[in-house]
């Protein structure tokens, strides 16, 4: 989308605004047949085709085709799996070769080879092309009997790879128009940190980023059965190395352009700043495991911190504002929870203790001590009941079925606060966004520095394009029966009760945005000192206050 491009409310479309790929593609049917194929299947031009759903599958087959790669110089994985290895590289070349004479038969529309002399044989040496033709040629040198060395015939097919540089290349140099002019720290920076100069770049990078830390996780699992750790050991360190590597540089790139963001603009303060954020933590913790390893291992056996390694997928987080909403939801709950917990505690003690004191005679071995008696305290309040350990006697028995009935009420109060304090959080928040959009839409447009708030927000508190749509409906109505009522005099108003009540909603929705929008501290503390404000008029600001809390 241009910069600076404005959209006309009378002219708003909020799912183009939003960016949604659900749009039904526009095209004729009445074209010539290669025209109109090329229009579904090729053209990046047309929205709603299916040229990125091509490009996808095809990607995700060239990733897979090299796992397969990988995994035939496992003997011991490759010999029990001939026929499917084989079945599996006879549907990828079979898909391939359909999409090199798709490309071939469409060339003519492509607008790289349109204007040559020979459209054909333009695209047949292009560079693409020649990467295409070398995905699939040791196939069928292999099928016309040409003897070919294994390692060759592997190293050709592992050529498929490049075929990802059809999705790579058109990002690249969208990346960098986008960041024409900008120094090198701020093309990191748009790489790394979400920005309007990131393009499909930075989507790129993030999957990238994504896709290791579920492979290096994955690994770390598997490496912990020690028939599949015994197999693939060297394959598994090579993993290893390679996916610390790669956050490593993450982990830099980020501290190296953070600088770039408000609020982290100091070169030394703002590093040490963003070092210290959650997130950043995550990703130090991501490689910490490895180079402790490798540097201390001849002072102390450091293999333990292998399991550690699973914090990597805590760096998913980054990518789900969830987490922050619920990090919110935690922090503002939290005396309550405390206080929760804390009533947990005195029972889970005052149970344990108890139960030891019935049941230790009966039972020594079980309830050997109070610490023993806690853990069945614990899993009796929170009605699981292992069976591994249960009372015998008759008070022990009885206190049982008081401490279950309890239970369910106690344990459940902190689910209950976190769930409704969530719902109140993304209410709260939505109609933050509410009084935003009723800011943006005074002047009758929205500008692209606004759109792009609008994306962000809907994307984070998880808003569909009739949610989005029907909330900017709302804030056009209210804003236009605003303006309406200010038109008319106080008493005009006060003589229609339907219009003073809609007069009255607008004033204490005004508050309301005002309370979201100010310094409420700063004008508490001027009001007191101003005397300003008559005690009803204090009490309503408080009500109205609280509610937003």
């Amino acid at each position: 989308m241009e910069q600076n491009k404005s959209y006309k409310l009378e002219d708003l479309d909020v799912q183009s605004l939003l960016g949604n790929q659900d749009i039904v593609a526009d095209i004729a049917s009445d074209l010539p047949f290669r025209k109109w194929l090329y229009s579904w299947l090729l053209d990046p031009n047309i929205p709603g085709n299916y040229q990125k759903a091509v490009d996808k599958w095809i990607g995700l087959l060239i990733v897979a085709n090299l796992f397969v790669l990988v995994f035939e110089h496992v003997p011991a994985l490759y010999e029990p799996y001939k026929g499917f290895y084989h079945v599996f590289d006879i549907f990828s070349v079979i898909v391939f070769t359909i999409e090199y004479a798709v490309r071939f038969y469409l060339a003519p529309e492509d607008e790289e080879f349109k204007t040559k002399k020979n459209a054909h044989v333009s695209y047949l040496f292009s560079p693409f092309a020649i990467i295409d033709f070398l995905a699939i040629a040791p196939f069928y040198l292999k099928l016309l009997g040409i003897p070919l060395d294994l390692r060759i015939l592997r190293f050709l097919r592992l050529l498929r790879i490049l075929k990802l540089f059809r999705i790579l290349i058109p990002a690249y140099a969208d990346f960098v128009k986008l960041n024409q002019g900008r120094t090198f720290r701020q093309r990191v920076h748009a790489l790394v940190f979400p920005s309007a100069f990131g393009g499909k770049m930075q989507e790129i990078f993030d999957a990238f980023i994504g896709v290791w830390v579920l492979l290096s996780v994955f690994a770390v699992i598997m490496e912990s059965m020690a028939s599949v750790s015994y197999i693939l050991n060297l394959q598994f360190v090579i993993l290893d190395s390679v996916a610390v590597g790669i956050f490593t540089i993450e982990y830099c790139m980020r501290i190296y352009s953070c600088v770039e963001e408000p609020g982290f603009k100091s070169p030394i303060g703002g590093r040490f700043k963003q070092a210290k954020t959650a997130s950043t933590l995550i990703d130090f913790l991501a490689i910490l495991p490895f180079f402790l390893e490798v540097f201390l291992h001849h002072l102390i056996d450091l293999r333990f911190l292998r399991v550690f390694r699973l914090a990597r997928l805590l760096k998913l987080t980054r990518y789900n504002d969830a987490t922050a909403i619920l990090v919110k939801v935690v922090v503002r709950e939290w005396p309550v929870m405390s206080a929760s917990a804390f009533i947990m505690m005195l029972l889970v003690v005052l149970t344990a203790s108890l139960g030891y004191l019935f049941e230790h005679e009966a039972q020594p071995e079980k309830f050997e001590n109070i610490p023993q008696s806690i853990y069945w305290a614990v899993i009796t309040l929170a009605s699981v009941g292992y069976g591994d350990i249960s009372p015998v006697t008759p008070m022990g028995r009885a206190m049982t079925i008081v401490l279950a009935l309890i239970g369910i009420g106690i344990f459940a109060i902190p689910a209950a606060l976190l769930s409704s304090a969530f719902s109140d959080q993304l209410v709260k928040e939505r109609e933050a966004l509410k009084a935003n959009l009723f800011e943006m839409l005074k002047d009758g447009h929205i500008d692209e520095d606004e759109a792009n708030f609008i994306r962000q927000e809907s994307k984070r508190l998880h808003l569909t394009t009739e949610e989005v749509n029907a909330l900017i409906e709302m804030v056009q109505r209210e804003n236009e029966a605003a303006h309406n009522i200010k038109e008319l005099p106080i008493h005009v108003i006060a003589e229609r009760p339907e219009i003073a009540v809609e007069h009255y909603k607008m004033l204490v929705g005004q508050i309301r945005q005002l309370s979201m929008l100010t310094d409420t501290t700063k004008f508490e503390q001027t009001a007191k000192e101003s005397d300003s404000l008559t005690a009803t008029e204090w009490s309503l600001w408080q009500s109205i206050k609280a509610k937003q809390n």
